[in-house]
Parts: C-alpha cells; sequence; structure tokens
C-alpha cells in the first residue's frame, strides 16, 4: 500500500468514490471503498477515512444532520471547491484517472460507425457517473415507490438530457426511479412539484377504473418523495419540468 501524504489525483479519485457511495454506507468493509482503494493502493480504511473527510464539507449532509470526519487537509478542499459543481469535468477526469491507475484507457465496444469516438466515450462516460451518483444518493431506492431493486432503478433527468447540455452530469439534475415511474415523469403523467411531492396527472386519472393505474400510480398523487441524503433535486429545474413537461 502507498505510503505518505495523498496525491491530487488520488484525493480526486477519493471524491469519486464520496459521490459513489451512500454516505452512511461508506466503511472499510464496502467492496467499492475496498475496490477503489486496491486501484489507488491505499488501504480500505483510508480511503474511508478520506471520504469521511470529504463528508465534512457537504453542506447538504449537515443540514440533515450528517457530520463527516472533524479533521482534513487543504487538498481536500482544494479538489471539492474544483469540482463541486463542475460535475461534467469530475466525471471524466475522475474516471480517467481510475483506468490510469490500472495502466488502462477508458474505452467502450461496439461503437456506431462514423461517430466521434472521443464524444461518445465522455458522453457514456458521464451517464454512468450520473447513475452512480443518483442512485447513491437515493440509497438505491425510488423516491417514489422505495423499489430497491438496481436493475429496476434510473437516473432521471429532471431537465432534459436532450434539452439541458449544461446539466446533463448535475446530480441536482437527477431523480431515482424505477423504470415505470422514470417512463411516466419523462411523458410528463407525473412531476415532482418545487415542495418535493408527486402529482399525477390528470390524463390518468381519467383510469381510475384500473387497478393497475391507481397501484402504480394515483395512490401516490401528493405524496413526498424520499429524499436524498445528498444532492437535493434543484427547485428551478422541478418547477421547469412541472412548467414545461408536465401535462396538467
Amino acid at each position: 500500500m502507498a505510503k505518505g501524504n495523498w496525491t491530487r489525483e488520488e484525493t480526486i479519485v477519493a471524491f469519486n468514490a464520496y459521490c459513489k457511495i451512500p454516505f452512511k454506507k461508506s466503511s472499510k468493509s464496502n467492496p467499492v471503498v475496498i475496490k477503489y482503494a486496491n486501484i489507488i493502493g491505499r488501504s480500505p480504511s483510508a480511503l474511508n477515512m478520506k471520504i469521511g473527510n470529504f463528508g465534512r464539507l457537504d453542506p447538504e449532509l449537515k443540514k440533515r444532520g450528517i457530520v463527516g470526519l472533524v479533521n482534513g487537509s487543504k487538498l481536500e478542499e482544494d479538489v471539492w471547491k474544483e469540482f463541486n459543481g463542475n460535475w461534467e469535468k469530475l466525471a471524466y477526469e475522475s474516471e480517467e484517472l481510475i483506468a490510469k491507475f490500472q495502466n488502462k484507457k477508458i474505452s467502450f465496444e461496439n461503437f456506431p460507425e462514423g461517430k466521434d469516438v472521443e464524444r461518445t466515450v465522455k458522453a457514456r462516460v458521464n451517464q454512468s457517473f450520473f447513475r452512480s451518483i443518483i442512485l447513491s444518493s437515493y440509497n438505491l431506492k425510488c423516491c417514489i415507490t422505495g423499489l430497491s431493486i438496481p436493475d429496476f432503478l434510473v437516473a432521471s433527468h429532471i431537465s432534459p438530457w436532450s434539452k439541458d447540455e449544461e446539466n446533463r452530469t448535475n446530480p441536482h439534475n437527477g431523480l431515482c426511479l424505477n423504470s415505470l415511474h422514470d417512463k411516466a415523469f419523462d411523458r410528463g403523467f407525473l412531476t415532482v412539484t418545487p415542495d418535493f411531492k408527486v402529482i399525477v396527472s390528470k390524463y390518468l386519472h381519467d383510469y381510475t377504473k384500473e387497478k393497475a393505474v391507481n397501484d402504480f400510480f394515483l395512490k401516490f398523487n401528493n405524496f413526498n418523495i424520499i429524499k436524498p441524503d445528498r444532492f437535493l433535486p434543484n427547485r428551478d429545474f422541478l418547477e421547469y419540468h412541472y412548467q414545461n413537461i408536465f401535462i396538467k
């Protein structure tokens, strides 16, 4: 295992891990902590402590009464200031460093012919990072139903991917939804208001005689979503969805 002071590159990878692991589940025995500790040549205990150090810098954790470790380094503060809010840069640079530590290059198979390879790689890296950070923030649970089967969960963009390039990787622009409610949210059949309530479109109220519609949608009308531990949805994004995508 590596000794001595942490490098900037190691600290960026630690911030990547911080974003991907539900904070309450971070420990030296967490498989993700072990994985990234091995990649950068640090002990799981050391990486877990670094993740705790990042927790002390997160104002959203403090608001929820979740406190990280008290002590930390200037380098952690510098990395936090550089990347917190610059999510696209964090996503690609940190994943590139993870590959570099393993003497690899970021790559994906089966590119469509004629596509810009570098641009496609970056887009896929950012999509994967966005999914990881959203699912982690919501503790691997759909924020409407509480469903916790990862294969059924989607990192859903509030302000659409196709229309808001600037916020494609912004975790404040995401909700963790199951695939059915993700589709309904994307098409405007339900929304989440700026005060974090689920509202079901009047279109679906025409199907009140169908048990499935009641079970999957109508019973959640006016419910509060399960809020994430970190990266609370931005109210401006929620307002945009309510005003421009939701079928009233």
